[in-house]
């Protein structure tokens, strides 16, 4: 009997120290506060997502030097394809004039996945390019080259020469859950370190008629013109996904945008 209340004592005080212990952890600070919304997302992401400026030689007529066009800016075939938007025919030229060469500019992001400069992006973020130039967070600007795309899941792989940089940590798309909180960040329509915030609307979209190999993350973050390429991330800052193309009737968010799993692109890469 007594060396069962020795034991009783024993395994009752060892309760109270693990109670303690227990409080003592619960009381404990998270790794993030939530009040501060998803700024720990912030500083660690947007100092690897860059911003892509492409060029490219069309045959066309050119709408001049101070007018702003959705085909100058980023492509009739890119809008309707990419954005659901279908434009209206560009003129030809006067009469029998020949139409003249020109220089498109299209825009998108991308994001560091080494220090020595390999980035991710989208394909057609990139395709058919001339000149591709890549701006860093702090400012600096190369030339990059490109490394690999793949038509059939929109991903691809371009370089910088740089050292040190700062890169984001690649996730984990096959634990995702519907309703789980995403964080996108890119550079829309040349806005440069905009971060949206939404949550996973669906997993596994397919035959969107967007590539080949489909299997989309749907995400309600606001992603527009210019976010393509740019990194979805879940709430511990990892990307979880490519941001590549929305559902739109107008060009503009509508609340369905679909993202490439980052579980592919590592495959790919």
């Amino acid at each position: 009997m007594r060396m069962i209340l020795v034991f009783a004592k024993g395994l009752l005080a060892g309760l109270l120290i693990l109670t303690g212990s227990l409080t003592s952890m619960a009381a404990e600070p998270q790794s993030f506060d939530l009040r501060d919304g998803f700024s720990h997302v912030a500083r660690k992401a947007i100092p690897a997502v860059v911003f892509i400026q492409v060029e490219k030689q069309i045959q066309g007529v050119h709408s001049g030097p101070f007018s702003f066009s959705p085909y100058d800016f980023f492509g009739e075939e890119f809008m309707e394809r990419f954005f659901g938007q279908r434009l209206p025919q560009r003129p030809r030229g006067r009469g029998n004039r020949p139409s003249r060469p020109y220089v498109q500019t299209g825009q998108g992001s991308g994001f560091v996945i080494s220090e020595d400069g390999y980035i991710l992006t989208n394909t057609h973020v990139i395709d058919g390019a001339d000149k591709i130039t890549v701006r860093l967070n702090n400012g600096k600007e190369f030339r990059a080259r490109h490394v690999g795309a793949d038509d059939r899941t929109e991903i691809a792989v371009i370089k910088i020469d740089a050292e040190n940089l700062p890169t984001v940590r690649l996730g984990d798309a096959a634990g995702l859950r519907i309703g789980e909180w995403v964080i996108a960040i890119g550079n829309p329509f040349g806005l440069s370190e905009t971060l949206t915030v939404g949550v996973v609307s669906a997993l596994g979209r397919n035959n969107m008629g967007i590539a080949d190999y489909e299997d989309f993350i749907q995400t309600d973050a606001a992603i527009n013109p210019g976010n393509s390429g740019g990194p979805l991330l879940n709430i511990n800052g990892e990307v979880v996904g490519i941001n590549t193309a929305i559902y739109s009737r107008s060009g503009g968010y509508m609340g369905i945008g679909f993202a490439v799993p980052i579980d592919m692109a590592v495959d790919f890469k």
